[in-house]
């Protein structure tokens, strides 16, 4: 039986998560996994189990939608689809992961840098 989360997830991305069977070739591909709590696959495994706490992990905003996941994938899952899929539904629970109105000397930040966090991390 599917999983709430892995529903949600087939529905945003198109994506089968009940493929991936842990190979690990994601991970080691990851130009962002020594930054990430979990690396790739053990997000998916996450989903796989409906382990809601996969959209508190600081890997699916470490995620740089890179593909390289996706292209080292043996079962030929967009494993960056995934992890944007992940951050969609965390934004459509209103769990924003930054609130731009509590950056302090807002105006030292370059305007683009301000633009890309308010549409990848608030909803």
């Amino acid at each position: 039986m599917m999983s709430w989360l892995a529903m949600n997830i087939y529905e945003i991305t198109g994506e089968n998560v009940y493929l991936c069977y842990l190979c690990g070739k994601c991970g080691a591909g990851c130009p962002m996994a020594e930054f990430m709590d979990l690396l790739p696959y053990q997000v998916i495994h996450k989903i796989q189990l409906g382990d809601e706490s996969v959209l508190d992990t600081e890997s699916i905003w470490y995620c740089a939608t890179c593909f390289t996941c996706s292209v080292r994938c043996p079962r030929n899952l967009d494993v960056a689809k995934i992890m944007e899929g992940l951050r969609i539904i965390r934004l459509r629970k209103r769990l924003d992961a930054v609130d731009l109105r509590s950056i302090k000397n807002i105006d030292k930040y370059p305007p683009i840098a301000l633009v890309a966090a308010s549409r990848k991390y608030t909803g």
